[in-house]
């Protein structure tokens, strides 16, 4: 069954409206036509099996039959992954991955040594919506991933993160995951192509963090995300 979104304003007690992109999809790309079923999600955990009553040019009108429940479930541990931004196609791999893999919030980190500062952020916002977006339909999460506004490393340990249940990953100066006394994991710091500063990993260090290495293993920085992400889903959330 084909899937929708649609937000939560737009759904009454029995009918759902879809805007213009998701008609534009539903009649023209994926050719759906009225009595056909499919599945809307309204981004806030809520999934709806559908049944298409009118469509028109931009918008289409379905009736709500049942409520399904998502086919993906939410982590039971929310995870932030707070990631530097790279290059374009790069990073946008990383927002992609990072919804398959079940992040509830990405944070766009500014760092020393990043290529990508928050002007750019801002231009590339609109376009990194619509992949958490197209991201969350194909794999099946009815919660749309939140993602933040740019933030520094000194602006992201002083944000209220609890310094005990983050970890920065570096290729240097840190101890394997099992061996940071078994505290749960609920933020990711990652750094860019370059690398972390000494002066950014002093400060996380002297916030409270755990600095977090892979052994001898060093990755691209877009890799380590997802593989880091897929890590701490493994060992304090939903992936096993």
């Amino acid at each position: 069954m084909r899937r929708f979104y649609s937000p939560p304003e737009t759904f009454t007690d029995r009918t759902v409206t879809l805007g213009a992109d998701e008609t534009h999809h539903l009649r023209d790309v994926v050719r759906q036509r009225m009595g056909d079923k499919v599945s809307v999600f309204d981004g806030e955990g809520h999934e709806f099996e559908c049944v298409i009553r009118e469509i028109r040019r931009s918008s289409a009108e379905l009736e709500i039959v049942r409520e399904t429940g998502p086919r993906s479930p939410e982590s039971p541990t929310p995870v932030t992954l707070a990631a530097a931004m790279l290059k374009a196609d790069k990073f946008e791999m990383v927002i992609q991955k990072a919804v398959e893999l079940g992040v509830a919030q990405l944070i766009p980190l500014m760092t020393d040594r990043g290529e990508a500062n928050a002007k750019h952020a801002e231009k590339r916002m609109v376009r990194w919506q619509r992949i958490i977006l197209d991201a969350s339909k194909q794999c099946g999460r009815a919660t749309l991933m939140k993602i933040c506004e740019p933030l520094t490393l000194t602006a992201l340990l002083a944000d209220g993160t609890n310094a005990s249940e983050t970890v920065l990953f570096a290729e240097r100066d840190g101890v394997r995951l099992g061996d940071t006394g078994g505290n749960i994991v609920r933020t990711i710091v990652i750094g860019p192509e370059g690398g972390w500063t000494d002066a950014e990993i002093v400060a996380a260090r002297t916030a409270g963090c755990r600095i977090v290495t892979l052994g001898g293993r060093i990755l691209r920085a877009e890799t380590a995300a997802v593989a880091i992400t897929a890590i701490v889903q493994n060992l304090f959330g939903d992936i096993n």
